[in-house]
Formats: C-alpha cells, sequence, structure tokens
C-alpha cells in the first residue's frame, strides 16, 4: 500500500491492513506533474527492500525521491509538500515586480519562471549551494546586491523559513489527530 495522505502516519496506516501487508508512506508535490517532482518516502515495517526499491524507482520517473523518518515526514510535507505555492508566490511576485518595473505581463511571469527554475536546476545538477549562486550574481554596489538588500529588509529569508515551519507544524498536528483517533 502507498499513501500519499498528509498527516495520516504509518502507524495508523499499518493498523488498518493486515500485519504482513507492505505500507509506505510518500509525501509528493504538484511538480510532479511534469516530471519534475519531489516525494519523500518513508517504509513501514514489512516493507521490504524489494518493494521499497520499486515505490522509488516508480515515483522516480515523476521527479526526485529521498527516503526519510517517519519523524521526518511533517517537515518533508512541509517543505516539499507545501512548497510549490510558496515558490509559486515568490514568481509573482518578482512578475509582478517586473510589472512594475516596466515589462508586459506575460514577459515578467515567463522571465520570473524560468529563472526560479533555471537556479533550481544550478543547485541540483551543478551541486551549487544557493549562497554560491547569488555571490556568483552580487557585484558590490551592484543591482543584484540592491535588491538583495530590499529582500532582507523586508524579511523574506524569514518569511519563507517560517512559512516551511508552520506547514510542518500543521502537519504535525494532522498527525497528532489521526493517532488520536486510532485510539
Amino acid at each position: 500500500v502507498v499513501s500519499m495522505a498528509a498527516g495520516v502516519p504509518l502507524a495508523v496506516l499499518e493498523g488498518n491492513v493486515p500485519p504482513q501487508v507492505a505500507v509506505v508512506r510518500v509525501m509528493p508535490n504538484t511538480p510532479a506533474l511534469v516530471g519534475a517532482g519531489a516525494f519523500a518516502v518513508s517504509p513501514g515495517k514489512s516493507v521490504t527492500t524489494e518493494a521499497l526499491h520499486f515505490v522509488k524507482e516508480m515515483l522516480g520517473t515523476m521527479g526526485l525521491v529521498v527516503e526519510v523518518t517517519e519523524e521526518q515526514m511533517d517537515a518533508a510535507t512541509g517543505l516539499s509538500g507545501s512548497g510549490p505555492a510558496f515558490a509559486a508566490v515568490m514568481i509573482e511576485a518578482m512578475a509582478d515586480g517586473g510589472v512594475r518595473a516596466g515589462l508586459p505581463r506575460s514577459v515578467a511571469l515567463n522571465l520570473s519562471a524560468q529563472t526560479v527554475l533555471g537556479t533550481a536546476q544550478m543547485v541540483l545538477e551543478r551541486q551549487v549551494h544557493p549562497a554560491a549562486l547569488k555571490d556568483m550574481v552580487a557585484s558590490p554596489g551592484g543591482t543584484t546586491a540592491a535588491g538583495l538588500a530590499a529582500l532582507e529588509r523586508h524579511g523574506l529569508r524569514a518569511a519563507a523559513l517560517e512559512a516551511v515551519v508552520a506547514a510542518a507544524q500543521r502537519s504535525k498536528e494532522m498527525t497528532e489527530q489521526a493517532l488520536s483517533k486510532k485510539k
């Protein structure tokens, strides 16, 4: 059994199937629709190495797959499960800035989305740390330095961090609710 139900822990899932049935908990995200998803998987007690390999291989056709512990699943939900919405807000905000600075909406949106996509590809494919990427673009006293200062002034980093933590906390609450119903 492969479950993609947010906030439903392995203990609840395994409690609803015979003991010999293998259960894998998965947190997908919407970019899987275009083959660029991020999946966190957590195997249950009866999952064999072969079964887990099969699930990872199947999900791998739609994106990145990482194995996490059951205890880490709420954090994965807050980050990659909710993350596409956070990234979409950033893309939208950058596009709005492009429009405000004089670009047509369609051009601003395409430039914004492609910029985020390309940056993410550099992090993943070239294994470049985001701070190094930032330093590659930001020259002293330049346009990027001015923009980065504005992001810091307005708390983008703290807001993004808190968004992930809030989503993870909500996932934890849902998990605790599911466990309390089981009892």
